[in-house]
């Protein structure tokens, strides 16, 4: 079998015509045909390329110099943007963002799912959209025997070390975590070596309440005990009277998982709470909690708005978390069954349902395709159907279990438009998927967030 013959090799360096955006924002050259993948290059861009590897189908490229730019092209304001992997787009103009992001989904919607004449709306945006993250979660790493903290160079686990703020996360989260390199240094309290498998803090999460101001500081470490606790919980309550709770966590296992199972109040609350729209939220250390809580208010507006329910519908909530959406719904519907499998979540949702005062709301921990056909097979069959899964999407299972109880309406929520056309394929076949509206959640970033309305056929 004779060797595939590509019109480039590793080093070739070329001037080339960026023709379009991958849905991670990189720039797509050709030579001959060939697909050569360029980060940090624009669409009608001219620029000097440089072949860093190469395969059958496609390879990958370096800018090296721009000889013609786009004017959708910006100045990227984050001063590590080019080291970090954190934002994708910060060099496109709003604009680009929002259509790079609605081209995607209407690609995917063609190609994937096969739904060529469904509409993508535009999408909805950020009137300011810096310093919008909730959350920060920092991985700690030491240099010339000192702390840092920063986000991993891309396809790394090596630290940006000269990264002392950062553009989308909240002001105070930035203040407080500079605060806590400082003490840690003052303190002695060393830094997780992975390769090692020694040394104490590992992570450093910080959450704000937009709406309260309140603020929760996560301390992960690798030892059961965290050193200079207290000195740490007087010194930053002292200086920051907004944080509301100091935890502890423990992860001694050798993971990329971030957070361990057990966790500890060094001070305050158990829960930060926060307020979307006109609903309270408790929300505890290890729960999920949507970043962006200017555009969550939206993307609920919009999911509610699809399901359109009235106090005689009964709804499913499937993927529920702590009742974030589920509660939304109550504040219409007759009542609403939220399926969770992480228990703390549903503990969490139970919560929340009695703080905002809404009695007809109820959480059962399980999985949601084996609850439903359970219910259906003891008659229940509901009117609604919301789903917000993870960005793996939906279990096939799932969706069987969603089309056997056969909901007048299932609003689908997705944070991955991939795995949305893929789901949205196999609920075609009984539904009609009649409108599809993405709200940027993440600015600066390649993700997005979808709400899609289908209706049974």
């Amino acid at each position: 079998m004779s060797k595939v013959k590509l019109p480039v090799k590793k080093n070739d360096e070329m001037t080339l015509v960026c023709e379009d955006l991958t849905h991670e924002g990189n720039g797509v050259c050709k030579i001959d045909g060939y697909p050569l993948f360029v980060p940090g290059i624009l669409p009608e861009e001219e620029a000097v390329i440089r072949v860093v590897k190469t395969n059958k189908r496609f390879g990958f490229g370096r800018l090296v110099e721009l000889l013609k730019e786009s004017p959708n092209r910006v100045e990227p304001p984050c001063p590590v943007y080019s080291k970090c992997g954190g934002c994708q787009t910060q060099h496109m103009s709003a604009a680009l963002q929002s259509q790079m992001k609605q081209t995607q989904i209407e690609h995917l919607l063609q190609k994937t799912a096969q739904l060529p004449d469904v509409k993508v709306n535009p999408v909805v945006v950020m009137d300011d959209p810096w310093h919008y993250r909730n959350k920060i979660q920092m991985p700690v790493g030491e240099k010339n025997g000192e702390i840092i903290t920063g986000f991993y160079q891309p396809r790394s686990h090596r630290i940006i070390d000269d990264m002392d703020t950062c553009m989308i996360q909240h002001e105070i989260g930035n203040e407080i975590l500079a605060e806590i390199r400082l003490l840690a240094n003052e303190f002695g309290i060393s830094a997780y070596n992975e390769r090692k498998h020694r040394g104490v803090l590992r992570h450093i999460i910080i959450r704000t309440g937009y709406q309260t101001d309140e603020v929760m500081v996560t301390f992960v470490t690798n030892t059961k005990d965290l050193p200079h606790a207290e000195g740490l919980v007087e010194r930053l309550t002292e200086k920051f009277p907004q944080i509301t709770s100091i935890m502890h966590n423990v992860n001694a296992k050798q993971t990329n998982v971030i957070v361990g199972s057990k966790m500890n109040i060094l001070y305050g609350n158990k829960y930060l709470y926060d307020k979307i729209g006109d609903l309270t939220f408790g929300i505890s250390a290890a729960s999920f909690y949507q970043v962006n809580p200017e555009q969550t208010k939206k993307l609920y507006d919009i999911a509610l708005e699809y399901a359109d329910i009235d106090e005689t519908d009964t709804v499913i909530d499937a993927y529920c978390g702590i009742g974030t959406i589920s509660l939304f719904l109550a504040q219409q519907a007759k009542s609403v069954y939220g399926i969770e499998i992480v228990k703390d979540a549903v503990d969490d949702a139970n919560m929340n349902a009695k703080l905002n005062n809404l009695t007809n709301a109820e959480f059962h921990l399980g999985a949601a395709e084996e609850l439903m056909v359970e219910w259906k097979a003891n008659g229940f069959s509901p009117d609604v159907i919301v789903v917000d899964p993870p960005r793996k999407g939906c279990d096939g299972a799932l969706l069987d279990a969603m089309m056997e109880m056969d909901p007048k309406k299932i609003v689908y929520v997705s944070c991955n438009p991939a795995t949305l056309a893929r789901d949205l394929k196999v609920l075609s076949e009984q539904y009609n998927v009649s409108k599809v509206q993405p709200v940027d959640l993440f600015p600066q970033t390649h993700h997005i967030e979808c709400v899609a309305l289908m209706s049974r056929k």
